[in-house]
Formats: C-alpha cells, sequence, structure tokens
C-alpha cells in the first residue's frame, strides 16, 4: 500500500507499455539494415579484390585480337609473342630482294641492307595496348571473351644509303646507251648500220620499290623496275639526211668516189702520194676549202729550197684551181700534170683533174667525211 502511494497521480501502468511496445519494434525493424549493406560492401571489395587478382595474373599476356604487322599475337605472353614476331616477321626478312631487268638478276640482302626489326619493343607495344584501362574493365572483357582488335605496324629499319648504292649499281650495271645509226666505209663503198634504243633503269623508282619490299616482309621479294627507253637521235630513216655528201678514196685502185646522200654519184681517177710520202690512210674530215690556193711549202728535206716558202697561184704553184684540206698538210687538189693520175705520185696529197677536183668542190662542204683506204 505504501509503493503503490508513492506513484504519481494518474499514474496507469498499462499505457505506460503500450507507449513503450512501439519504440522497442521500432528498435528492432531498424537492426537489419547496416547488416545487409555492411556484407554488401565486403562482397563489392572481394570481387574488386578477385578482378585485380585475375588482371594482375594476365599482366604478361597480350589480349585477345591484338596484331603486329598482321601477325596475331593475342593471349600470347611477351616472350611467346617475341618468338612468333621472329618466326613470322623477321624470319622472311632473310630472304634477298631480287632485281630482275630482262634476263638479268640483281639481289640485295637483309644483312647488305641492314634490315631489322625490333621485336621486343613491338611485343611491349602490344603488352601496353592491352593494358590500358581499368582493370575491371579488362576483367570483364577477358571474361566475356571480347577482342581489343589492334593492328600494331611492324616498323622494319633498313639503310637507305645502302639501298641508294644497290640501285645505283643495277642502274649502271643495266645501262645501254642509244646507239644512232650510221655509215661504215671501206674501200668497197659505204655500208649503213642501224640504230638501237638504249635503255636506263628509272633509279629513283627502283629505290622505292626495293625500300617498299624491304619493309614489307609479307610482300613477294622480287622487283621489276620500270625502264625508260632512249630513243636515238638518227635512225636508217633519216640516216641520209646527216651524210649529204662522202668521200671514199682508194689508194689501190688511185679512185676517189663520191657519195651523195650515201649513193654514188661520182668515180674520179687521183694520184696518191709516193713511197715515203704515202697519203695517210684513216677517216678525216673536209676541214678547210680554198680557191686557187698558194702552196704553204712544207720543211721538209724533199722541197729542197723551196721548204718553209709560199709559193703563190701561178706557174710554180703545184696546187691548182681548188684546194681541199683533209689531215694536216694532207688535202685534196687539181694538178696539170695529167699523166700523174692514176700513180703514186704525189707528196701525200691526193691530185685530180682540174676538171674534176672543181666538180668535186661545188658538192662537197665543210666538214664532209674523208675515208682513205
Amino acid at each position: 500500500m505504501e509503493a503503490e502511494s508513492t506513484r504519481p497521480p494518474g499514474y496507469n501502468s498499462q499505457r505506460l507499455r503500450e507507449r513503450e511496445l512501439p519504440l522497442v519494434s521500432r528498435a528492432r525493424g531498424w537492426r537489419p539494415l547496416p547488416v545487409a549493406a555492411g556484407a554488401l560492401a565486403a562482397l563489392v571489395v572481394a570481387l574488386l579484390a578477385a578482378a585485380w587478382l585475375y588482371d594482375h595474373s594476365r599482366r604478361d599476356t597480350i589480349a585477345p585480337g591484338v596484331k603486329v604487322g598482321g601477325v596475331n599475337i593475342g593471349r600470347l605472353s611477351v616472350g611467346a609473342a617475341r618468338e612468333r614476331l621472329q618466326q613470322q616477321l623477321v624470319a622472311p626478312l632473310t630472304t634477298p630482294v631480287t632485281v630482275v631487268v630482262g634476263h638479268r638478276h640483281f639481289r640485295i640482302s637483309a644483312r647488305g641492307a641492314h634490315v631489322g626489326i625490333a621485336v621486343g619493343s613491338l611485343a611491349s607495344q602490344a603488352l601496353q595496348a592491352s593494358r590500358k584501362g581499368w582493370f575491371l574493365g579488362r576483367t570483364l572483357d577477358a571474361l566475356d571473351g571480347r577482342s581489343v582488335n589492334i593492328d600494331i605496324p611492324a616498323q622494319v629499319s633498313y639503310s637507305p644509303s645502302a639501298v641508294r648504292r644497290f640501285a645505283l649499281r643495277v642502274a649502271a650495271a643495266t645501262h645501254r646507251s642509244a646507239r644512232d645509226a650510221t655509215v661504215v666505209p671501206s674501200k668497197a663503198g659505204l655500208r649503213r648500220v642501224g640504230s638501237h634504243n638504249g635503255l636506263e633503269v628509272q633509279t629513283s623508282a627502283l629505290i622505292s620499290q626495293v625500300a617498299q619490299t624491304l619493309q614489307h616482309p609479307s610482300s613477294g621479294r622480287q622487283v621489276v623496275p620500270p625502264l625508260h627507253i632512249v630513243r636515238p637521235k638518227v635512225t636508217l630513216h633519216n640516216l641520209v639526211r646527216h651524210y649529204p655528201a662522202y668521200i671514199v678514196i682508194d689508194r689501190a685502185d688511185f679512185k676517189l668516189r663520191f657519195y651523195r646522200h650515201l649513193r654514188l654519184a661520182h668515180t674520179y681517177t687521183i694520184a696518191v702520194g709516193r713511197q715515203g710520202l704515202e697519203t695517210p690512210a684513216g677517216l678525216y674530215t673536209i676541214q678547210e676549202k680554198e680557191t686557187n690556193p698558194s702552196w704553204h711549202v712544207p720543211n721538209s728535206s724533199w722541197a729542197g729550197s723551196l721548204a718553209g716558202q709560199t709559193i703563190p697561184p701561178g706557174p710554180q704553184d703545184p696546187i691548182k684551181a681548188r684546194w681541199m684540206g683533209v689531215n694536216g698538210g694532207a688535202g685534196i687538189h687539181g694538178t696539170d700534170e695529167l699523166s700523174s693520175l692514176g700513180t703514186a705520185a704525189s707528196h701525200g696529197c691526193i691530185r685530180m683533174s682540174i676538171p674534176d677536183v672543181v666538180q668535186l668542190y661545188k658538192q662537197v662542204p665543210l666538214h664532209t667525211p674523208v675515208f682513205i683506204a
């Protein structure tokens, strides 16, 4: 009775319990939420850790779909990738590059061109390309089997100077000069020799072709360079235009044959140099022409007291009517000693009758070829 009297007025224990029960119920209802959040966070951390460990275990593995110079090295370790690149990229480079010009073959070896591929560096680049991005993304790609699809160019190094020297050597060895049509004289007459085209390798194009072949191991190792055809300036068709006149002297038969546009026009009887003073054989040209020339006497013993003198036109001058200088002091001239024609009687010159030398003089321009057989 005393205990009950200590309670405050209006106190009702039943109502107090009813107000406390919701508070206890609310406390018990909120308690599972922090537990679930913590479990979820732990799971996420565990998954991330597993993903990191998986990605870390593949730190030396190149992602699928990665290629170098067209060679697939995906899913390989860096070491294995180097071996594959060595086999499929470097090994083909040991085959020489062959340049074909007609029936001739020229080769430049990988060693001679200082060719090389840095397979170690390329494998490292492939690994770096594989490791781009966040580890979780790489892990998900790996688990899903997705490919990267990257092709890293295989940069082949070589010596440009060695390639240039090789190309120049090929060009020099295969060069063929154009040959003009020409005339081959003999005592029997004139023989026409046809022209032929020249041939030149286009050096700059060849350098480019060899360099491209050296840098692409998968390409064929044979090169056919472009050729430049060099046309002759003189062909058989226009040969006659280059020879409006031609003289052939047959010392043995004492004949001078004059050709107009490579066709025999006239044959003249002549005198040639006597023994010891023979008319010199060979191919010459008309170097000078003179009407009624003076005689410049050579300083020779046969000239006697006249040696070194100049004899003006007249009875004492043996050079009559016309002079066509051929070789130094020798030339073609007229004579009034008609009995000497058909013999070896002169001091080295070619003598003709005065009418004949006048006729020939009119038809022979300077630089006309003169062949003395």
